[in-house]
């Protein structure tokens, strides 16, 4: 009886990750072991082509049923969870009532391309040139944060700014809540804090806010400037608080107990901060759906002509840590995409299909069903098979396939590496897709460089966990963290390394073929 009461008196950490296709919850104990979990799929809306909506009050219903779930399937009560984190997919947003907590319109996805066209509009106009011409020059005198800010804004269609925009264009409701003061906008994690604390907090954190584009990133607020120049109201927009902030406790009759939220965060980053990549050259690559490269660069943010972008990874205390990340959006989507075509059964035996063979048979796949994103920044490719022959089997496309993930994870660090200059320290790698060996290699073989695999991919889940569990001090320090991450994998590079450069050249060749596609279609 003395133990169980004993077991009862410890105390555990929630955290769930609101991703793009599942929402997942863990339980978390002292040593960072996952004592329960539970996951929903996320089911995404098209209501018309280019459209990606997700209903608000799913999204609502599967958090509190995978908390629940979670903490079941862990044997434990609500009573027994000192804190909650949450991570949150990026750049997700709806507006809502103030008084009543509605939501206007569903979730307008990242993956929403209503905005592409007033994006394009924007890029091309006479505006955008004069400020990026005259920017650039007072950057280069001056040194200003506010000129660096200026001279990197390239609104691409993952940007809040113009699906916002786009709102406020076309429904009546969210103009007439604007005129009334009643409109709130918010991420994913502001609404799920508004509704789980009934309506008492408009709040978000800097990294959610970073990854919107909304934000600057420079001067730390809500950027006035880019607001001023598309119409955008500064009044619908949360206020932004620390990552590890306390942010209010979760209404009681939600699940019987208030729970303290002690962390909102991005996913990127949390992954970032899962990962323990605390220090100034360290980087994650997490492949899932797409790809998202990071590397901190400590108390400085980035500033970049060619596509990274520079986002807050988190604020704790007084100490704001920057990253600097280049995405590539299918990754896991051309992987699932060749299973669809029956190129193969199982993905786990997808890396033994592929090291069965010597190479693709001079076939290269374009990743590019999104278009093409940092160093060639091309909306307008396509995705495309090259160099096909008569020769060619399922074997040689779904290798083609892998090869391309490992390509541009290539693609992305050497021109992290050029445009940073900072010296990389370590390279950690989560995700599902890193979960297959033969990618995780062929990385490792064109970086030249050691890519340390953990043992939970769920990365985060973790980091949110990480900050909630530090802020309630269910954990003391950044350097216990460390000493809670675990490594299933290192791949280290081989001496084969050289023997890819052809067939890396020959990518590259029909990386550029595909490009500027749908303009001259």
């Amino acid at each position: 009886m003395a133990a169980r009461n004993g077991f009862c008196k410890k105390s555990y950490i929630v955290a769930v990750d609101v991703g793009t296709t599942t929402i997942k919850c863990h339980v978390y104990d002292k040593e960072a072991n996952v004592r329960g979990s539970c996951s929903r799929k996320v089911c995404p809306l098209y209501p018309k082509p280019g459209y990606v909506e997700i209903d608000p009050e799913e999204v609502w219903l599967s958090f509190v049923a995978v908390v629940k779930g979670a903490v079941q399937d862990a044997g434990l009560q609500m009573k027994q969870i000192q804190a909650l984190g949450i991570s949150t997919q990026r750049g997700t947003f709806t507006t809502w009532d103030k008084n009543t907590g509605v939501p206007f319109h569903n979730f307008i996805s990242w993956q929403d391309l209503r905005g592409v066209e007033l994006v394009a509009s924007w890029n091309a106009s006479f505006t955008m040139k004069v400020i990026h011409g005259v920017s650039k020059i007072l950057h280069l005198v001056t040194r200003q944060k506010l000129f660096q800010a200026a001279s990197i804004m390239v609104f691409s269609p993952q940007h809040v700014t113009f699906r916002l925009a786009w709102v406020l264009q076309n429904c009546p409701e969210v103009q007439k809540a604007v005129i009334n003061g009643t409109c709130c906008f918010g991420t994913i994690d502001t609404w799920l804090l508004n509704r789980l604390t009934k309506g008492a907090a408009h709040l978000t954190d800097y990294s959610n806010a970073s990854a919107t584009g909304v934000f600057d990133t420079y001067q730390m607020c809500w950027s006035g400037l880019l607001c001023s120049l598309v119409s955008l109201p500064l009044s619908i927009f949360p206020t932004v608080e620390n990552t590890g902030f306390f942010f209010g406790r979760t209404d009681e009759i939600i699940f019987g107990v208030p729970v303290p939220i002690m962390s909102l965060m991005a996913d990127q980053q949390a992954a970032m901060f899962g990962e323990c990549c605390f220090d100034i050259g360290d980087v994650k690559i997490t492949m899932g759906t797409g790809t998202f490269m990071d590397i901190n660069t400590g108390n400085e943010p980035h500033t970049s002509f060619t596509g990274l972008y520079p986002i807050v990874g988190w604020k704790i205390g007084s100490d704001v840590t920057y990253l600097a990340e280049g995405n590539a959006a299918d990754t896991g989507t051309a992987i699932q995409w060749a299973q669809e075509l029956e190129l193969f059964s199982e993905v786990s035996k997808t890396a033994e299909m592929a090291n069965a063979l010597e190479d693709s048979d001079g076939v290269c796949f374009v990743p590019s069903f999104s278009g093409l994103q940092a160093p060639l920044n091309d909306p307008a490719a396509c995705a495309a098979f090259m160099g096909l022959k008569p020769s060619t089997t399922k074997s040689h496309l779904l290798r083609a396939i892998l090869e391309s993930v490992a390509f541009r994870n290539k693609q992305l660090y050497d021109i992290m590496m050029r445009e940073t200059r900072v010296p990389i320290t370590k390279i950690r790698a989560d995700g599902g897709v890193c979960s297959n060996n033969f990618i995780m290699q062929l990385t490792a073989d064109l970086l030249g460089r050691k890519i340390d695999r953990p043992n939970h991919f769920d990365m985060s889940s973790l980091g949110a966990a990480f900050v909630a569990g530090l802020g309630s001090g269910f954990w003391k320090s950044p350097e216990e963290l460390k000493k809670l991450r675990s490594t299933e994998r290192v791949f280290l590079p081989s001496t084969l390394s050289h023997c890819h450069a052809t067939s890396l050249h020959s990518w590259e060749k029909a990386l550029r073929r595909s490009m500027h596609w749908y303009s001259h279609a």
